[in-house]
């Protein structure tokens, strides 16, 4: 993969976000993604972001896009604020290959997939498909007000080479009420990301679910390496 040529860091406004955390069917499964260093979160739970950025004016840099990532919430360690979890990359499905390499530096473990977002009246599906092929798909019902605007950092953790770096990323989102998380389903037993799949019934992580219509947010330039 060549490298990239963008600055850090990078700025995406108004995209559409679906964010969703379970309970995993497999606790053991996924922990064993973690690289050494690294324990999971007490309640093992997993974190999901399917999300669309529809115009190339959208973004400082990286052009028009769709993501979906997903990883495993981490132990004693924390946002800059204290609030949530750390969370762990485990895998990343991006359609843009300007913005796969520039995460790749970084230690994200960025792969070619795609993510839509339908919504047709209250009911949201996200899609993520990897080839051509869907390999998960969430629901969700969504209404169409603003319950309140959302702000602060998330932190995420990736591994370069035989470091652990954690990179804070600056958010504000427009949460939509009423929301709810309805199913999330892994269509791909042969997969390697079957191993996140949740458990049934679905046991959802509320403080960590929810859907914004306009979420903005920075890709950081200031990682610092976990220790």
């Amino acid at each position: 993969m060549s490298e990239s040529k963008l600055a850090a860091p990078q700025m995406v406004i108004d995209s559409r976000m679906l964010y969703s955390s379970w309970v995993p069917a497999d606790p053991d499964a996924a922990a064993a993604l973690l690289p050494n260093g690294l324990r999971p979160a007490e309640n093992r739970a997993i974190y999901m972001n399917q999300y669309v950025v529809d115009k190339p004016e959208q973004t400082s840099g990286f052009g028009a896009y769709s993501l979906t990532y997903l990883g495993l919430d981490l132990a004693g360690h924390t946002t800059p604020d204290g609030a949530g979890p750390a969370r762990f990359f485990t895998h990343y499905f991006n359609s843009s290959d300007i913005v796969r390499r520039y995460v790749a530096e970084r230690g994200v473990p960025a792969s070619p997939g795609a993510t839509t977002l339908e919504l047709h009246g209250k009911e949201l599906v996200a899609t993520t498909s990897v080839d051509g092929v869907p390999i998960i798909r969430t629901r969700a019902h969504v209404g169409n007000k603003i319950g309140v605007v959302a702000r602060g950092h998330l932190t995420y953790v990736t591994r370069l080479g035989d470091r652990l770096v954690a990179g804070n990323y600056p958010y504000i989102a427009d949460m939509a009420d009423p929301y709810e998380l309805v199913s999330v389903e892994f269509l791909a037993k042969d997969h390697p990301v079957y191993a996140l799949r949740p458990g049934s019934p679905l046991q959802v992580v509320k403080s960590a679910s929810w859907y914004s219509p306009r979420d903005s947010f920075v890709y950081p330039g200031g990682e610092r390496d976990l220790v």
